[in-house]
């Protein structure tokens, strides 16, 4: 097992793959969470893919800071949504590249766990160019806020195709599970991780915890190399046992 251990803070030394991983190098937070929101247009792409395939893409001129008149948060190539209830979206930066993850800002009212929806944004294309297309490949990082006024001890994330049933190993979606690397995979608040990939794609953060009104930042990489044009992030916050 490959020992890792994180700091406080934006600046985060490389977690413990408890599930026999192999020891990679340190990485950081390259960008704070915190500064002005870049401002990200998906009008012009789309457009030229509308006339490339000579559609409409209804999709909203918007910044990538607020929603859209949809109620969707946009970044890069895909959509954000909290349509299915117990938090809220507060804010999104970001392409999805290695070098500018697209950095999503949650408020959790409880310690229940919630589903984020994600949609393509763009048309479906694997290993299409970044940024035309939506390729199944998605560094994301979390900032989610503790609002259930209960500390966290873990956090669990679930990758679902079909919402309400887990992802697995053939579906092509995982968090990463075609390398050993943990590129991407960061927390500030916890200091071990580990890894499912059967029978489900979940990723647990634990040895740590979160306090109430305190910010837990998270950071990974999807890949899915069969793209589908909607998926689900089940996020689950654990609470000390009784």
């Amino acid at each position: 097992m490959a020992r890792r251990t994180v700091g406080r803070g934006i600046l985060a030394a490389p977690l413990r793959d408890t599930s026999s991983r192999q020891s990679q190098s340190a990485r950081y937070f390259d960008t704070d969470p915190w500064q002005p929101e870049q401002r990200v247009s998906i009008m012009g792409p789309a457009l030229a893919d509308a006339r490339r395939y000579g559609v409409l893409l209804l999709v909203p001129l918007i910044c990538g800071a607020g929603a859209a008149d949809d109620g969707r948060f946009y970044a890069g190539s895909y959509s954000f949504s909290d349509e299915l209830g117990g938090f809220r979206i507060t804010g999104i930066s970001g392409t999805g590249s290695t070098a500018d993850p697209i950095i999503l800002k949650e408020e959790l009212s409880s310690a229940s766990a919630i589903t984020l929806v994600i949609r393509a944004a763009r048309p479906l294309r694997s290993y299409g160019e970044s940024g035309d297309y939506a390729n199944g490949f998605l560094h994301l990082r979390l900032v989610v806020h503790n609002g259930s006024g209960l500390g966290w001890v873990e956090f669990e994330f679930e990758l679902q195709e079909q919402l309400g049933q887990p992802s697995d190993f053939g579906d092509g979606l995982s968090f990463n599970q075609r390398k050993l690397s943990d590129e991407g995979l960061q927390s500030d608040h916890f200091t071990d991780y580990h890894r499912d990939y059967e029978p489900y794609d979940r990723l647990l953060f634990r040895d740590g915890h979160v306090d109430p009104k305190s910010f837990a930042t998270f950071g990974f990489f999807i890949s899915d190399f069969t793209p589908d044009p909607i998926f689900y992030l089940r996020q689950d916050p654990r609470i000390p046992s009784s």
